[in-house]
């Protein structure tokens, strides 16, 4: 197995990462500013990822047909966003940990405004701590009511290849 590593890492000046930041402030529901900040641009297993200060704090994905920056789960920690989140009970945090998809009984409050195909990052019921992210299956209303079933497909978590990766 080969090992993953970020590559083709390159500085970018604030200016032309304007797009990116407009993603990333509707994705989550805050102004995004990295204005201060040293930002690189990489890439990692088949996706570009975004490097602010040396921290991993977004990736570019496949959502709602087309590509978008979401944060990653260090973005989460450093942006705080208060939107797209999903809390779950203690129960499925050592399942979300081994990268599984995130099953609708363990989920107790979710983000209403949460859409199918939407980025949604998921949180500890307890702590409000960021432990994941991933694309919704469901929206949000149903995730609370949910039985069975996936309600979340994982994409990124505390842990993977992307969390224990030396930038």
């Amino acid at each position: 197995m080969s090992e993953a590593r970020v590559r083709k890492r390159k500085p970018v000046r604030h200016k032309q990462m304007r797009d990116v930041e407009r993603q990333l402030t509707e994705s989550m529901g805050l102004e995004v500013d990295m204005s201060s900040a040293f930002i690189e641009l990489a890439h990692f297993e088949g996706n570009d990822i975004l490097i602010l200060d040396r921290k991993i704090v977004a990736m570019n994905m496949e959502i709602h047909d087309s590509r978008s920056w979401v944060p990653t789960v260090r973005g989460i920690m450093f942006w705080k966003p208060e939107r797209s989140w999903a809390a779950v009970d203690k129960g499925a945090i050592p399942f979300l940990m081994n990268g599984a998809d995130c099953m609708g009984a363990g989920i107790h409050i979710a983000d209403p405004s949460i859409e199918p195909g939407g980025f949604v990052w998921i949180r500890d019921q307890e702590s409000g701590a960021p432990l994941a992210s991933g694309i919704a299956l469901v929206d949000g209303e149903e995730m609370m009511e949910m039985m069975k079933g996936k309600a979340i497909s994982t994409v990124h978590w505390i842990g993977d290849e992307l969390w224990n990766i030396e930038t």
